[in-house]
């Protein structure tokens, strides 16, 4: 067996490499944990559903633009290995969990195609047509509204409506981060809200 002794110049650019590859996995870890929320209340990171998150649309005064959206039903589609089938379903009346949503979607698009605004009454719903009217009514308190659903999701926990965080607020879940809510259609919506 043959004895080699490294030269001090390999061993410092192998100390160097693993210097900068344990700051690298560390980096990793970080950003996976800015990814995933504390609490219920923060949301979730638009790379989660495995697609890029859309640019966010903001007017020249730093505000949101207003953009008029599409009707859309659209296809089945994949978000975390499950598969969702948007459809009519005008006696939809379900009753569930619902979270809130806000600064990570603040001011990118809505699967329609609108803008989100966190400070607007909206929601997103896995499969019901876009955009749509639907009551959402808080089972802890008795609160109730009428709010318009122009975006896709929730994907996490089986919950069955995400609501924007002025949503969540009017119902009295704004601090908790989700609610046992009923859900029902009320009909499509207008495009342009």
């Amino acid at each position: 067996m043959i004895n080699r002794r490294l030269p001090s110049t390999n061993l410092a650019s192998i100390s160097k490499f693993a210097a900068c590859a344990v700051v690298g996995i560390a980096a990793a870890a970080l950003a996976s944990c800015s990814n995933t929320p504390s609490n219920d209340r923060r949301g979730f990171a638009p790379s989660f559903t495995g697609t890029e998150a859309s640019p966010r649309v903001w007017g020249s005064d730093g505000a949101t633009k207003t953009r008029r959206g599409v009707y859309k039903l659209g296809n089945p589609y994949q978000v975390a290995g499950r598969t969702y089938f948007p459809r009519h379903e005008p006696g939809y009346d379900r009753t569930g969990t619902a979270s809130w949503y806000g600064d990570d979607f603040h001011g990118r698009l809505t699967s329609n195609g609108e803008v989100f605004d966190m400070h607007q009454i909206s929601g997103a719903h896995p499969t019901l047509p876009l955009p749509s009217l639907v009551r959402v009514t808080n089972l802890d308190n008795g609160r109730s509204i009428v709010l318009r659903v122009n975006d896709r999701g929730p994907f996490v926990h089986d919950r069955i409506i995400d609501l924007s965080r002025a949503a969540a607020d009017r119902l009295g879940f704004l601090n908790r981060g989700t609610a046992k809510v009923r859900v029902t259609y009320v009909g499509p919506a207008n495009l342009g809200g």
